[in-house]
């Protein structure tokens, strides 16, 4: 994993190997989808929420784009942990809150709005298609903002009355929700 662009662009991530609990998206998968974002977002005014944040990948790319208002949430210690040190090895531990939890403990504390929401929840989450309509229901969202929930093939949300559009890349959607 790297950061793609911005002022980290061509930092490696490399979390332990060892028993790491996360899925983390793929290099090519998260290129296009910032390929998309850089036409919708100004990062500099952006206030962003990581929800089963792992490795911190999202996180950390919107901080070197410029983000200074990130929220990371993740339950495992340990990858809570490594984006910390990584934050502070990289001097950029200023633009970020790492919350320790379960993210459905978080999304039932009062609601803060963001202005990008990304969720990469584990794709054998039996929650997975409550997520969008918790994040919106519960007024996390700001009003022009958008969510976008990584998911794979066996999830369809092309229902649902807030997706704005999906984008397939291999075994990796990204539903976007407005």
């Amino acid at each position: 994993m790297r950061i793609i662009s911005g002022e980290l662009k061509g930092r490696r991530i490399k979390p332990p190997a060892n028993k790491w609990p996360t899925r983390p998206t793929t290099d090519f998968a998260k290129e296009a989808l910032y390929n998309i974002l850089q036409h919708r977002i100004d990062f500099e005014d952006l206030k962003m929420l990581d929800l089963f944040g792992g490795t911190g990948n999202h996180s950390l790319e919107c901080i070197s784009r410029g983000c200074t208002d990130v929220t990371y949430v993740d339950l495992h210690k340990p990858c809570c942990r490594f984006v910390e040190e990584t934050t502070v090895d990289w001097k950029i531990d200023h633009a970020i809150t790492i919350r320790n939890m379960d993210v459905f403990a978080f999304l039932s504390m009062p609601a803060t709005e963001y202005d990008y929401i990304f969720a990469g929840p584990p794709y054998a989450l039996a929650q997975i298609d409550q997520i969008p309509d918790i994040i919106l229901n519960r007024g996390f969202l700001a009003e022009d903002g958008f969510l976008v929930l990584e998911h794979d093939p066996s999830h369809d949300f092309t229902a649902h009355p807030r997706l704005a559009e999906m984008r397939k890349y291999g075994q990796t959607h990204f539903s976007f929700f407005e």
